[in-house]
């Protein structure tokens, strides 16, 4: 139903969306980007464009405590945030007494987290990532870009969901980019726990 991708470069994070809605076999192209800024982090999304709609227009980004890690950030007070938002939102749903949210990709200093629908918080070694029906194929050509000439980013990202867009019938043009999420310390990586 969509394909978002990310990349870290320099300690910044880029993640570009496809404009697709699909139900069924109908596809939509949506005026409003699946990719966005929000504070300090940039997300791109998957799942629901309500869910979208809430981590851009309502949600607001926690602040990281002096002492905190980035890791237990993102896995303890931002994810609270976010499952108290869709919640308050009506968004987020508890079947047996299992709480579910949505699929995301968000850029935070310098790192690229992809949160899934039960709040896991994943993060991958390639140095890249793409969630949406259209991820296998653009994980497979981020991973070859990965490998070839120096290319700009945005160009990476967007050969991606070209590809993915080829071979998905979930995924379609037009493709927007956001790019943010960089190190606030002058580039020196955040301690992990």
């Amino acid at each position: 139903m969509t394909c978002i991708v990310g990349w870290i470069e320099n300690g910044v994070v880029t993640i570009g969306g496809d404009a697709a809605a699909v139900s069924g076999l109908r596809v939509t192209q949506r005026v409003a980007p699946k990719v966005f800024i929000n504070g300090p982090m940039v997300f791109g999304f998957t799942s629901s464009f309500r869910m979208g709609d809430l981590l851009q227009h309502a949600f607001t980004v926690p602040e990281q405590r002096g002492s905190e890690s980035v890791d237990k950030y993102m896995r303890t007070t931002f994810i609270d945030a976010v499952r108290s938002c869709l919640k308050t939102g009506g968004f987020a749903r508890k079947e047996n007494e299992v709480e579910r949210g949505g699929t995301f990709l968000v850029g935070y200093e310098g790192r690229l987290f992809y949160i899934d629908s039960d709040y896991q918080v994943g993060e991958s070694t390639d140095g890249f990532d793409a969630v949406g029906c259209g991820d296998e194929f653009a994980r497979g050509a981020m991973a070859i870009l990965r490998a070839g000439p120096s290319v700009d980013v945005e160009a990476k990202l967007r050969r991606a969901l070209e590809v993915a867009a080829k071979y998905s019938g979930g995924v379609s043009p037009p493709f927007a980019f956001v790019q943010g999420g960089a190190r606030s310390n002058s580039g020196v990586p955040a301690p992990r726990d």
